[in-house]
């Protein structure tokens, strides 16, 4: 593969070693991919800022990452855990939490990226962009590719990361036409009305995948029977939600442009019936505490409806108690709101305002609160993780405001998180006996290595953000099949990382503290495993001519050597022989 003249600079060290190992990273993914080149890219966003999800992994990567260099295209940065502003109102319990905070944010501003501090960069102008982008958020990548003309990979931080630092990224998986296509069909049957209807939708399409489907990036659903209007925020709700489970992109019939069918997509079919046992499922037991709304950060639509919502209260007299209602917003969208009064109403009313950040990134204090609810699946599928392990209920902004306004709308005790046991759980893996020797790829940038060990196997895909326990290197995600098992000294083969592009730092983390595995084989192109691999030369190997994920049992004892670009998978013991 030739290397565009500046990249192969950059890789040779000419530019400083912070290029040098950004280079490496996006040669590394360029070549796992099988890329047919490089493309210059217009626009990054990073993600990986909150102290909680980025964590020690990401403190200790940036200051081993400061020096020389800086990024070379316009670059944005993720939601912030806090609002500097109003540390009082959020009450954060968690010792030097604004020091680290602000610690993680200088690096990023070392490096000449902008602490824009917003989960939706598609929210402030880029929506009539085209090119080609970088970006590290989920559910921004899913927006920009399904509803404007922005085409970017499902990138994880460290990768966006790399692409900015040199301004190239590989050509490879939704860079090609070829790649976008949907792979599954969903017929809408029922009216979606309000914001949250759109959330519950996108969120329910991802729990409908199973691990045999065939959708190496993500599931891609070209959705049949939505109203012929649909706004911003509406589209914004169903695309971070249905994020939650990997999908990149999506289709709406008479609303973008309509993909070749090949009769080989999956069917979905939703309906008034679905919609209404989610509510009754994410309805409200026991005792709120807090209401969050504004995830993904509330656009100016999404203010304006709760400002609506609130001012019918108020003008009754009322107003919300114990600061109740929180309402996450951008630095960008607060001004907007501010200018036409809505910032106003809320704050008269008694709500509080909160920009740069994000309730999922959020430290709640739990002497406080233990029962939050929201609008959002996106919200709800983060809070109820190893994130913030919250009790999270769900309706509609409407429905939020009321309980805000009156807290005996739900009283009792409250509802103990309930494990969330996902059918996209379900293993399709069969014990295998006899010999087994798989050819694969490894990484170039890495010398040739061999590792003897027990193989932890899952075909299931692996979320580290919130399901894989940071400190201890333990999944924690009921129903998984490799739920309550460390990590750590293992030969981890899965199919592909999935959730949040925060991943790798999770992963940097683990290992930097010896909690990690040994090596990490993967079925498909990983973004979100294999940069934490290439950076800190974690044995890594991929593309193999069987799927190792089905090839080897869980527990077998195996050997994985790779010589030059070849890496050689055997089985020297199965387990129960």
């Amino acid at each position: 593969m030739e290397l565009p003249d500046r990249l192969a600079s950059m890789l040779a060290g000419d530019e400083g070693l912070t290029r040098q190992k950004a280079a490496r990273l996006v040669v590394d993914l360029a070549k796992t991919a099988g890329a047919k080149g490089f493309i210059d890219v217009n626009h990054s966003h990073v993600s990986g800022v909150s102290v909680i999800t980025g964590g020690h992994g990401l403190r200790r990567f940036l200051a081993d990452l400061a020096g020389e260099g800086s990024v070379v295209i316009p670059t944005t940065l993720n939601s912030a855990g806090c609002d500097k502003r109003k540390m009082e109102e959020m009450d954060i319990d968690y010792p030097d939490f604004l020091e680290q905070q602000f610690e993680i944010i200088m690096a990023y501003e070392s490096l000449g990226i902008e602490s824009s501090l917003s989960c939706t960069p598609y929210d402030r102008g880029v929506e009539d962009e085209a090119g080609y982008a970088s970006w590290a958020e989920s559910n921004a990548v899913a927006f920009s590719n399904s509803w404007t003309d922005l085409i970017t990979n499902r990138e994880s931080g460290l990768s966006a990361l790399a692409t900015a630092l040199t301004g190239f990224a590989p050509e490879w998986g939704l860079h090609l036409e070829e790649n976008r296509v949907p792979n599954i069909v969903v017929d809408v049957d029922c009216e979606l009305l309000t914001l949250s209807d759109w959330s519950v939708f996108g969120d329910w399409i991802g729990k409908q995948v199973r691990p045999d489907w065939k959708i190496p990036y993500g599931p891609m659903p070209f959705i049949r029977g939505l109203p012929s209007y649909i706004s911003f925020a509406s589209k914004k709700a169903l695309t971070a939600a249905a994020a939650n489970y990997g999908c990149p992109m999506l289709w709406a019939e008479g609303h973008t442009a309509t993909p070749h069918l090949t009769g080989d997509e999956e069917s979905l079919k939703f309906t008034a019936e679905d919609l209404a046992i989610r509510y009754e499922e994410l309805a409200p037991k026991g005792q709120v505490d807090l209401i969050v709304i504004g995830c993904p950060q509330a656009s100016l639509e999404e203010i304006r409806i709760t400002a609506s919502a609130v001012r019918s209260h108020s003008e009754m007299g009322f107003k919300i108690p114990d600061n109740r209602l929180w309402v996450f917003t951008s630095g960008y969208n607060y001004d907007l709101a501010e200018a036409d009064g809505s910032i106003g109403i809320l704050e008269e009313s008694g709500v509080v305002i909160l920009r740069d950040t994000c309730p999922e990134v959020t430290p709640y204090n739990r002497n406080h609160y233990n029962h939050l609810m929201t609008n959002s699946l996106k919200a709800e599928h983060y809070l109820t993780s190893g994130l913030n392990r919250m009790p999270t209920s769900v309706g509609t902004i409407h429905d939020c405001v009321k309980h805000a306004f009156d807290p005996m709308l739900s009283q009792g005790e409250v509802v103990p998180l309930s494990p969330k046991a996902q059918p996209q759980h379900a293993s399709s893996k069969t014990h295998q006996s006899g010999d087994c020797k798989i050819i694969g790829g490894g990484l170039d940038s890495q010398d040739d290595w061999v590792v003897e060990g027990r193989a932890m196997v899952s075909d299931v895909a692996l979320t580290y953000l919130g399901y894989v326990n940071r400190d201890t290197g333990v999944v924690e995600e009921v129903g998984h099949p490799l739920d309550g098992r460390a990590i750590e000294d293992t030969v981890l083969i899965y199919p592909k990382g999935s959730g949040s592009t925060v991943a790798p730092y999770v992963l940097m983390g683990l290992i930097y503290t010896g909690k990690g595995p040994k090596a990490i084989v993967n079925r498909d192109v990983c973004s979100l495993t294999l940069p934490a691999c290439s950076l800190l030369d974690v044995p890594y190997s991929h593309g193999f001519d069987q799927d190792p994920c089905l090839a080897v049992n869980d527990g077998d004892l195996v050997r994985v050597t790779k010589t030059s670009n070849d890496v050689v998978l055997e089985v020297l013991e199965r387990v129960g022989d």
